[in-house]
């Protein structure tokens, strides 16, 4: 593990070295598919560690609808904030490092059950895989910072996350790499290409032994971290919060501020301040859909939503969700609700796409 690691930095240091130009671009293409793989290699080793997650207390058991992972330098407040959301214990105090494991606790929120999780704390540098194994499996990151010195712990923890395939607000690019038999390397681009050149793309294909392929570009300002990232095909987007604690100790003025850093809700774990607004924006992320049953003959169940995730939510994943057998015996169903064309409810098949708060009778053969 520390080969790779030595090795990794290595190639960082030659690049930082290197200054870009024409003449180095196909240099630097190589050396960023290269860093890529160490890193691929890094989090995922051929001996067989599975997801470089190993060791006491780094494998967390799924519960709940969603994962929200808090990630963070120690004694930022997570512990604190995570202890009173769910409460679950996880050892709280002023001194670095003192969350050593994966504390996992469940919050429910509009019904959901969500777990969250309080990974042990990132340290710059320590690059062995284990906590961001685990981030990579959550469906929402809450990266914590200190409000006294927020951007640049800010930078470091996005640095450390990116490192290991996360990417964290982004859409997958609009890049397609399609490899051939025959013909060489052909590259089409509907758009300029302002941060990478032709032979940049060819050096990072030849990197990855593809000399032959045809490669689409159609991702505005698109990058060689980008086409590596295609290329890799084990990125995650992750979609992110920044939780920026401690606003009892400073200012009015330096609060506001601090609601100019995108996607931030500035918060107290300590005094309990803005709590709500973060659970709110947690909610929002997750895009969670909350499905009602009704019986026949009876009122709807608002008390035990069946809780789907946004693009998994047709009649067929409602039914699979309470249990198997019922899709394959469903005559059809009655919908009320958003997704509904009639106030008075709609007949709807195993297809119909439902949204937040519908409420579902299901009529079977």
């Amino acid at each position: 593990m520390a080969t790779i690691v030595q090795k990794i930095k290595e190639i960082e240091d030659e690049m930082a070295r290197t200054q870009k130009n024409k003449a180095t671009s196909y240099h630097l293409g190589q050396l960023k598919a290269k860093l890529a793989k160490l890193r691929r290699d890094l989090i995922s080793p051929s001996g067989g560690g599975g997801g470089g997650a190993g060791g006491i207390g780094f494998d967390v058991a799924r519960t709940g609808v969603a994962s929200v992972g808090f990630v963070g330098f120690p004694s930022v407040g997570k512990s604190t904030l995570m202890s009173k959301l769910t409460g679950t214990h996880s050892e709280v105090s002023e001194i670095d490092f003192t969350t050593l494991t994966t504390v996992p606790g469940t919050l429910k929120v509009h019904g959901a059950p969500i777990q969250i999780l309080d990974l042990p704390g990132i340290i710059e540098g320590a690059n062995d895989g284990r906590v961001i194994a685990v981030a990579r499996t959550c469906n929402l990151i809450f990266i914590v910072l200190d409000v006294l010195k927020p951007l640049g712990d800010k930078k470091i923890i996005e640095g450390e996350l990116e490192a290991f395939g996360i990417r964290l607000n982004k859409k997958p690019p609009a890049i397609n790499v399609r490899k051939k038999d025959k013909g060489g390397i052909a590259i089409t681009n509907t758009v300029p290409l302002t941060n990478i050149d032709h032979d940049e793309i060819k050096a990072i294909l030849s990197e990855y032994k593809l000399s032959n392929a045809d490669v689409t570009i159609r991702e505005p300002n698109c990058t060689s971290d980008d086409l590596v990232d295609v290329i890799e095909g084990n990125r995650v987007y992750i979609p992110a919060i920044y939780v920026l604690n401690k606003i009892d100790v400073i200012s009015i003025e330096e609060l506001d501020l601090l609601y100019k850093i995108p996607n931030s809700v500035p918060i107290s774990s300590k005094e309990w301040l803005n709590v709500d607004e973060l659970i709110e924006q947690m909610w929002q992320a997750l895009q969670l859909v909350r499905v009602y049953t009704k019986p026949h003959g009876q009122s709807p169940d608002y008390s035990a939503p069946v809780v789907l995730r946004h693009g998994k939510c047709a009649i067929e994943d409602f039914c699979n969700a309470i249990h198997k057998e019922i899709a394959k015996q469903l005559k059809y169903a009655v919908v009320w609700g958003s997704s509904a064309k009639h106030a008075r409810g709609q007949k709807v098949g195993l297809d119909h796409i439902l949204e937040d708060e519908d409420v579902v009778h299901i009529v079977k053969r």
